[in-house]
């Protein structure tokens, strides 16, 4: 598996910023109402960076010498799977509140400042997900040379190849 790159997860934060603002300004520029920006989108992407972070600590501690018991490679390969939904997936949701943000900017009027409080929020905790999703890859990184024959590099590895 190819590890996430943050040029990617830039590009992609980029592009999904302009497309759901060109669509929120069209929405709203008919005559739509600007889309709701919850509380529970922050608290929500709040437990995933956490989830994330407690996913990838048993394969980070074992890479760094803890290993009283042994690490399933299924469990460290789906660890690294899924730091790279969350490399990628922060950057799309960062696009998305942002793009909100930006269409909420001009007109602070009202309860709008606290939308945009919301949305920069959320776009922040967006970022700390695609934050924490290239740092738990990093995390599942085998150090060249390790040679513990229980882990994924060692013989038992090996033979299910």
């Amino acid at each position: 598996m190819m590890p996430a790159r943050i040029g990617v997860a830039l590009l992609i934060a980029l592009v999904s910023t302009a497309v759901s603002w060109v669509g929120l300004d069209i929405w709203t520029g008919q005559g739509g109402n600007p889309l709701p920006v919850p509380w529970v989108a922050v608290i929500g992407l709040v437990v995933v960076v956490v989830a994330v972070i407690v996913a990838g600590l048993p394969v980070r501690n074992w890479v760094h010498g803890a290993r009283d018991r042994v690490l399933d490679p299924i469990v460290a390969a789906r660890t690294a799977v899924l730091a790279k939904a969350a490399a990628y997936g922060g950057a799309v949701i960062l696009g998305w509140y942002l793009s909100q943000a930006i269409l909420i900017f001009p007109d602070l009027v009202g309860a709008r400042k606290q939308r945009l409080i919301i949305a920069l929020l959320a776009s922040g905790t967006a970022l700390a997900l695609s934050i924490a999703g290239f740092v738990v890859q990093r995390w599942c990184r085998i150090p060249p040379g390790d040679d513990d024959p229980s882990g994924p590099t060692g013989s038992d590895f090996d033979s299910v190849r």
